[in-house]
């Protein structure tokens, strides 16, 4: 084999080492993390369109999310999927498989040892028992007044775990403490510009008050609710809020604003393609 034989072969090989090198080198960092990106999106996407009553299409979003989270195999993306998905199907009236997930959520904390994620697993727990049974109440309060002290790094959670406190003492019909309790929840929610869950903080208040026979203010807090939900375009909290009023201005005695709060909230509801809840409003105007 000649010289000149000899420098094309070893061209060639050089050439294809070069190429085997460009192929099989590491991916990028941020191309490693790109699911987990996709399912934090997928799991922001899903809780934005819980908090606007599209739970349907919240749960799709919320599935992807779980298995883009199971299939990266990420402890906090797991355990955040599951709570999320729990709130979801606790609203879907599916109260078994929500358990499963806040249980589930619970395991996953408990198996990795993170204490502020067992905290806040427990948090959605002792909700979920608070709604299967009113007579817990007192237990639920103490149970997430103890858990809420563990919890440093996410303020959603903190809100979320005043928002339980707020309806135990609500329960036990300490309607002053359960508002102070979702007051601390708004100024998380105001801070932080989480617009929805401030609306829906200002449309719990106005229940308390509401139950406190409270009329006028609470009438203020769902005005307060409706701004928000104006803004930020949030068609089942206007609906939502309108229904209130009127159940509000009802109890007032004000049978006119009642009527026409229930029907601005139907024709929300309506608009939305939710024909059946805009009747079952419509139909609690009194002659």
């Amino acid at each position: 084999m000649d010289c000149t034989t000899i420098k094309k072969i070893s061209v060639i090989l050089l050439a294809a080492m070069l190429l085997a090198a460009c192929s099989t080198k590491p991916k990028r960092v941020e191309d490693i993390v790109e699911m987990r990106k996709q399912a934090e999106a997928q799991l922001d996407m899903g809780n934005k369109m819980s908090d606007q009553g599209n739970n349907r299409e919240a749960m799709k979003l919320l599935d992807e999310a779980q298995r883009l989270a199971r299939v990266t195999d990420d402890p906090s993306l797991i355990i955040r999927t599951s709570l999320s998905r729990g709130n979801v199907l606790l609203i879907l009236l599916q109260s078994n498989d929500a358990l499963k997930e806040f249980e589930s959520a619970l395991s996953e904390s408990t198996r990795i040892n993170n204490r502020e994620l067992i905290a806040v697993s427990r948090i959605h727990i002792s909700r979920y028992n608070l709604l299967a049974d009113k007579s817990l109440a007192q237990t639920v309060k103490d149970e997430v007044t103890a858990e809420i002290k563990l919890i440093k790094s996410d303020n959603l959670y903190i809100a979320f775990a005043w928002r339980v406190i707020g309806l135990a003492e609500n329960e036990l019909g300490n309607f002053k403490a359960a508002e102070a309790a979702v007051m601390k929840a708004l100024a998380i929610h105001e801070k932080d510009r989480y617009l929805e869950q401030a609306a829906y903080d200002w449309f719990m208040i106005g229940s308390f008050r509401s139950q406190d026979k409270n009329y006028p203010e609470a009438v203020e807090a769902l005005n307060q609710a409706i701004v928000l939900d104006r803004r930020i375009e949030n068609s089942y909290g206007l609906a939502s809020n309108w229904r209130a009023l009127g159940v509000v201005y009802a109890r007032m005695g004000n049978a006119e604003e009642s009527r026409a709060a229930y029907l601005r909230s139907a024709q929300i509801f309506r608009g939305m393609g939710d024909s059946k809840t805009a009747q079952e409003t419509e139909e609690r105007i009194k002659d």
